[in-house]
């Protein structure tokens, strides 16, 4: 379903991803997993074409990326949810109105079948009834909902990117997010992306994890093949430990 092929990419001359190699299959659900800085949200953001690369190629359901023309990169969209880091809703706009947004806008969608998408949205996440609400009205976890329903509101969807979608949560609302990640995902029978540095997270939503380390890929397996390996910068992620590979490698840089 998503492919990227040796992507590299720089920000002010600081190479962010390099020859960062990556298949992802339809119907799984791939984490990536990586220290804050590495580089897990750009290559979220290529996926969706926010981004593009210097080099290489990310070919997502047979077509390249890249490549599109901004017509047919928007029909892409709309078969791409994407749940981005703290929702990023609109606080102009109403419940109703962000979860229905892309489909308004980026389609020929009737004002009737928008009102019945984000009805149906909403109530899959568990939130029936606040269209009217506005955003700054919602807690923390209402916010991450409500970005979820966006996600899922095109009729077309084929994939679901996530950008850290615990993060700022509470242990107990973000296992409640971690239990409707993996509900979605098997309701819609969807291809689904997290990017992520909580492994509770990783290991309950995963079929595959993946760690992205300099820009690249250095470890790739079911959550069971990643908490037994021999990788020893994977080893110290995993465990959250203050010395090891990792940080020998930043002090030597800084």
């Amino acid at each position: 379903m998503i492919e990227l092929k040796k992507i590299n990419k720089d920000f002010q001359n600081s190479k962010v991803l390099n020859d960062c190699s990556l298949t992802i299959n339809k119907g799984e659900t791939m984490v990536i997993i990586g220290c804050s800085g590495v580089g897990k949200s750009v290559l979220l953001k290529h996926i969706i074409g926010i981004l593009r690369p210097d080099s290489g190629d990310v070919i997502v359901d047979g077509q390249s990326v890249p490549h599109l023309r901004d017509r047919d990169l928007n029909k892409l969209r709309l078969e791409i949810g994407m749940l981005f880091q703290g929702a990023a809703l609109f606080d102009s706009l109403t419940v109703g109105e962000n979860v229905g947004f892309l489909l308004k806008e980026h389609s020929s969608a009737t004002d009737e079948l928008v009102e019945k998408r984000v009805k149906e949205s909403l109530a899959m996440v568990g939130l029936r009834g606040i269209e009217s609400l506005m955003p700054v009205s919602l807690s923390g976890g209402m916010k991450k909902r409500v970005g979820l329903a966006r996600a899922i509101c095109s009729q077309d969807l084929k994939i679901i990117l996530y950008d850290e979608p615990t993060t700022g949560l509470d242990p107990i609302m973000a296992d409640a997010i971690n239990n409707l990640i993996i509900s979605l995902h098997d309701k819609l029978n969807i291809t689904s992306v997290a990017v992520t540095h909580d492994m509770n997270s990783a290991y309950k939503i995963a079929d595959r994890i993946a760690m992205l380390y300099k820009g690249k890929i250095i470890a790739i397996g079911t959550p069971q093949e990643i908490k037994k390996t021999k990788n020893p910068f994977v080893k110290q992620f995993i465990a959250g430990d203050a010395h090891g590979p990792i940080t020998e490698h930043l002090a030597v840089e800084s």
